[in-house]
């Protein structure tokens, strides 16, 4: 299999305009049918759907007229769509960043893969997603629970289904997502870096809205006992990387989570010989095999609160550890204040 053609993450080059104004470049589209009388039409995104509140055909919102090769039934277009993306996947003919960035892959494959939990077996609520910026860097935190990360995907899920940008989020990853065989190599084509500042830095700098969970393993792997208390922040690193890039911090509370694995044991001796932080015990893993290993389907709430601005400080603002202190509690006490508040309002943990 060929080569994918790696773009540099600082490249200059224009912006696009509309939902999808990125630094990094976007991976192409569909390849457009040779025998249509144009391109695709301006203001449709990659995946071939319209962008929100743009007609397809002209400006009056009028039906579409017919286009060439496209009078056939929809499944003609859709295999035609998908024998084009294997085509390019085999000959190397589409782009990643310098990160491992896939674009295309991460539209077309990945969070098709992603939306049935999210719509459909988890049933995510959304709430305050307006409070993401639409363009520019931002830096989402978020409380970390269930066992298995699957908070960190329905987040990225949420905010690419759910704002008006269709935006992307860049989750930092702990060490060891990358030292395991297929997800490793997964997590970097969905957009995932290492969970460090050099890192995390560039992205904002480069307009990116970018993920981080500081609890860490320590809020995956708590006690079901110990569920929706946030762990500790870590040393505020999240924070000094926000102030240097004069990016805005969104909180973010996730509800439904802490349920879909009820860690009620940790077999630590077990964890230690096999290299990992922990290994749950749940009313179901490991004595239902495989089948103690599918979550519980919770009812979920994922709720973005008020951005907090980093852009009035001075550039050695970075450097004061009592500032970072401070910011770092404001955003880890308005993550719990909602935490209570969205439980409060919750009718069930399943529905």
């Amino acid at each position: 299999m060929a080569d994918a053609k790696v773009i540099p993450f600082d490249e200059d080059r224009p912006r696009r305009r509309g939902a999808d104004r990125r630094t990094v470049r976007a991976v192409p589209g569909p390849v457009p049918d040779p025998d249509a009388d144009g391109g695709p039409e301006a203001g449709t995104p990659a995946s071939g759907g319209p962008a929100p509140g743009v007609p397809r055909d002209g400006a009056d919102g009028a039906p579409p007229g017919p286009r060439a090769g496209a009078e056939g039934p929809g499944w003609e277009r859709r295999l035609a769509s998908g024998l084009a993306f294997l085509r390019r996947r085999i000959t190397g003919e589409y782009e990643v960043d310098e990160f491992g960035y896939d674009r295309e892959l991460t539209d077309q494959v990945l969070m098709s893969l992603m939306r049935p939990l999210f719509d459909g077996y988890f049933r995510v609520e959304v709430r305050g997603v307006e409070n993401i910026p639409a363009e520019g860097g931002a830096l989402i935190v978020a409380n970390h629970s269930g066992t298995l990360p699957l908070d960190g995907l329905m987040m990225q899920v949420a905010v690419h289904d759910r704002h008006p940008a269709q935006r992307h989020l860049r989750l930092l990853a702990a060490d060891l997502v990358f030292m395991l065989p297929v997800v490793g190599e997964l997590a970097r084509k969905a957009g995932h870096t290492l969970a460090c500042a050099e890192d995390a830095q560039r992205l904002l700098e480069a307009g990116e809205l970018v993920g981080v969970m500081p609890e860490g393993f320590k809020g995956i792997g708590k006690p079901f006992g110990d569920r929706y208390r946030l762990q500790r922040f870590g040393r505020g690193g999240f924070v000094s990387t926000a102030l240097r890039a004069g990016t805005p911090i969104v909180p973010c509370s996730i509800v439904g989570a802490e349920e879909i694995y009820p860690m009620v044991g940790n077999a630590k001796t077990l964890a230690r010989l096999l290299g990992l932080p922990y290994f749950p015990i749940t009313p179901t893993f490991p004595w239902l095999g495989p089948l103690g290993a599918v979550p519980l389907p919770t009812k979920w709430t994922i709720q973005f609160g008020e951005p907090i601005a980093t852009d009035g400080y001075p550039p050695e603002a970075a450097e004061d550890p009592m500032l970072m202190f401070n910011l770092t509690d404001e955003v880890r006490e308005q993550i719990q204040h909602t935490l209570y508040k969205l439980l409060v309002q919750r009718r069930s943990v399943f529905f």
